[in-house]
């Protein structure tokens, strides 16, 4: 089997059934719809770790513990049983909370059919390896680089599930296989833009969940706009370094993947980085943070992975530094501002080491 063969893939399986992973099944059935076919034109099939919740999708067209009223396409299904979802898929999106990923392809390798497109919609660092998502996947599935992809960029699940008009990026070696996955998930109200840079766009939404939390820290402690635009502007600066010293593109920071996926989440309540650092500020603990959240905060497992890759290649990265530092105890939120743009003084820029 070969995705080549065809223009849009004819079975798509996604792995994970929270909200990103559920919004983006949604998008790819509404993409087939508005290509003139019903939703059944690709068959889009959800693997859910919890049963009830691939119930929910199946009878009720909904998956209400994560989209709340947002009903799903009567042609999308679910199941909890990975071999069901997987079989004849030629495009698989995994949407697993990423320090999951490494155990999660190792049970299901066997069951992905050989010559499938994989995409991650996971936006983590592997704590213990600092890997990126798709380095975790070429590695576990032995699949060559042309066949991994990643999206990324201002993907709010519920604003897109919702249907509010939103653009994202589709990153892979090869640009074909990219514009391949860009068809399939060209939906009315989501419009990917494709390019070459893997490393940049995953680097991007990385670590824009780091400063999310710092943000959201700064807003909690009643900090303002000036407080919050700064962390943001000098945070993309310190993402910046990180991608083009791992060998991404500037332009790729300047961009969706980069600057608009940043905005997206240090603003925005529907942010779990964001909520989590507000949280943080209002005095609970990471435990308490975490128990009180439905889903993962990325920027809480992958923090430390960040700061541990950038100081192996030398790269400064002092907000992402404190942050890491709340999160261990080491400083309390009180002392974070302050310390968030304490540096010696300087021209403002990138400065690539």
């Amino acid at each position: 089997m070969s995705w080549r063969n065809n223009t849009h893939p004819e079975a798509v399986a996604v792995l994970g059934a929270g909200s990103w992973g559920t919004t983006f099944a949604k998008i790819v059935a509404d993409a087939g719809a508005a290509r003139g076919k019903d939703a059944h034109g690709t068959s889009v099939r959800i693997w859910a770790r919890r049963p009830e919740i691939a119930e929910e999708i199946n009878g009720q067209h909904r998956n209400s513990q994560y989209l709340k009223d947002t009903v799903l396409p009567a042609g999308l299904t679910a199941s909890a049983d990975p071999a069901e979802v997987l079989a004849g898929a030629e495009l698989v999106v995994l949407a697993v909370p990423a320090q999951t990923l490494r155990a999660q392809l190792r049970s299901i390798r066997h069951l992905i059919p050989e010559g499938a497109v994989v995409v991650s919609l996971m936006k983590g660092l592997e704590v213990g390896t600092d890997s990126r998502m798709s380095q975790v996947i070429e590695e576990e599935l032995h699949w060559p680089q042309d066949r991994v992809a990643v999206i990324s960029g201002p993907n709010l699940a519920m604003e897109i599930a919702n249907r509010q008009p939103t653009a994202s990026v589709v990153a892979c070696s090869d640009l074909e296989t990219a514009a391949w996955i860009a068809r399939a998930c060209t939906a009315p109200y989501f419009r990917p833009y494709t390019n070459t840079d893997v490393v940049g766009t995953e680097i991007g939404g990385i670590v824009k969940n780091v400063i999310a939390l710092a943000v959201g820290i700064c807003e909690g402690k009643g900090m303002g706009d000036n407080t919050k635009a700064s962390v943001m502007t000098r945070g993309l600066a310190e993402t910046t370094r990180l991608a083009l010293a791992l060998g991404g593109n500037a332009e790729t920071m300047a961009g969706l993947a980069g600057m608009g996926d940043l905005i997206a989440t240090c603003s925005s309540p529907l942010s779990r980085n964001h909520t989590a650092g507000r949280l943080l500020a209002q005095g609970l603990t990471l435990e308490e943070v975490n128990a009180s959240m439905k889903q993962t905060a990325e920027g809480i497992k992958s923090a430390q992975a960040v700061l541990d890759r950038a100081t192996q290649l030398g790269v400064n990265m002092p907000i992402t530094e404190n942050v890491v530092a709340v999160l261990q105890g080491e400083i309390t939120v009180d002392e974070l501002g302050p310390r968030l743009l304490s540096r010696e003084l300087k021209s403002e820029g990138v400065q690539v080491p």
